[in-house]
């Protein structure tokens, strides 16, 4: 399915393997995207309020602070064992999340996710760019982050029918069930053999200072991103009278949207230069969200420039996602880490300032920041593209 989008001249052990690869990520993204755009049913059934829910996602986007000691560590180790180590703990963090009582229990379930997250990702990515060129790498790595789209898309779209039928707890035992079987697939048909570090591998490289710009733009996206993402659903419920039904449905489009973000990227980045590429998605988003803002409280304005903005994100995010692995010379875990970690960060401070915000002020405000930084991302992508390497 996904490797039919390469030709022979990719290796054949990578093209062999993709589809069980894109499969796993697509059940792992949609686990990690689930909560926030059903916050309000998840706070509803904690009894607690919106903002509360908020405090505690913030709370697990911290664990992307690990991201560059991940990465580090990845650089040195097995990548099959890593991406397994990754997937077993989305699964126990999943359960946990589902049996939580309280924002605490919650928290940690979501902070051992995004924790376990950053490695399974981190690993995988790694074990392509061990085997596939730079240069090359924009059209797989846009086929690989179909499968962000595609988590919310197929999955969060499933997982939050079973929640609307039956409860939000339910929703996430369908992802830890659904994680089981792809990690089930992936381990047993990778070569171990072929998991470890490349011998002529740089090991410790550092990220130079110009990488820095690159850290600073996943920042940037991820947490503009953020804003939106943690609020579009409690703010369409109260603004428009949208109900979980409708919040599903808004989730069917924004993933078909990414969707196709995801597939212009894979195709178009590595032909206009992938900064390039990812300083457009961002004007995109800054647009949409300078927009939103701007008609917040019509609904025929509100949610097409959703759509907007989340195609220009998933662009951007696509498109920097290789030039970020290939920040830190030789050692692409400790480039692709610093600027997960930073991405992370990005969602963690701007989870709480977008649903305290939101709460007391309303929906333009949260939209305001995302679109401010989405037009900072924008800028620092060009800049990194302007900046020669040393």
């Amino acid at each position: 399915m996904f490797a039919r989008q390469l030709d022979d001249s990719y290796p054949e052990i990578v093209r062999r393997n993709l589809d069980r690869l894109v499969w796993a990520r697509l059940v792992s993204n949609a686990c990690y995207r689930y909560a926030p755009p059903f916050i309000a049913l998840i706070a509803s059934g904690l009894h607690v309020t919106v903002a509360r829910v908020g405090v505690a996602m913030g709370i697990a986007e911290l664990a992307g602070l690990a991201s560059p000691i991940v990465g580090r560590r990845i650089d040195r180790s097995n990548r099959i064992l890593a991406m397994t180590i990754g997937m077993i703990g989305i699964i126990g963090a999943v359960v946990l999340a589902a049996c939580s009582i309280n924002t605490v229990m919650l928290a940690a379930g979501l902070f051992l996710l995004s924790i376990n997250k950053v490695v399974f990702d981190t690993a995988l990515i790694v074990w392509i760019n061990d085997h596939v060129a730079y240069e090359r790498r924009g059209r797989l790595v846009g086929i690989i982050e179909t499968s962000w789209a595609l988590g919310l898309f197929i999955g969060v779209s499933a997982m939050g029918i079973v929640a609307t039928i039956f409860n939000w707890r339910i929703g996430f035992l369908v992802g830890a069930i659904a994680m089981g079987i792809a990690g089930g697939l992936v381990v047993s048909a990778l070569p171990r053999h072929e998991a470890h570090p490349p011998a002529h591998q740089v090991q410790g490289g550092r990220v130079p200072l110009r990488g820095f710009l690159i850290v600073a733009t996943t920042f940037m996206l991820m947490g503009g991103s953020q804003c939106l993402t943690i609020t579009f659903g409690p703010w369409f419920k109260d603004y428009f009278g949208f109900h979980s039904s409708g919040i599903v449905a808004i989730v069917v489009v924004l993933g078909f949207i990414e969707l196709v973000a995801s597939i212009s990227s894979s195709r178009v980045s590595d032909l206009w230069g992938k900064e390039r590429s990812a300083s457009r998605g961002a004007m995109l988003m800054a647009i949409g969200g300078a927009a939103m803002a701007i008609g917040h409280g019509h609904v025929v304005i509100a949610v097409p420039m959703l759509v907007v903005f989340m195609l220009g994100f998933e662009f951007a995010v696509v498109s920097v996602l290789p030039v970020a692995a290939n920040i830190a010379p030789g050692s692409s875990g400790t480039g692709l880490g610093m600027a997960v970690g930073a991405g992370t960060f990005g969602r963690a401070a701007l989870s709480p300032i977008a649903t305290s915000t939101y709460t007391h002020v309303g929906p333009a405000v949260p939209t305001i920041i995302a679109a401010a930084m989405a037009l900072a991302a924008s800028g620092l992508a060009a800049t990194y593209g302007r900046t020669p390497r040393r």
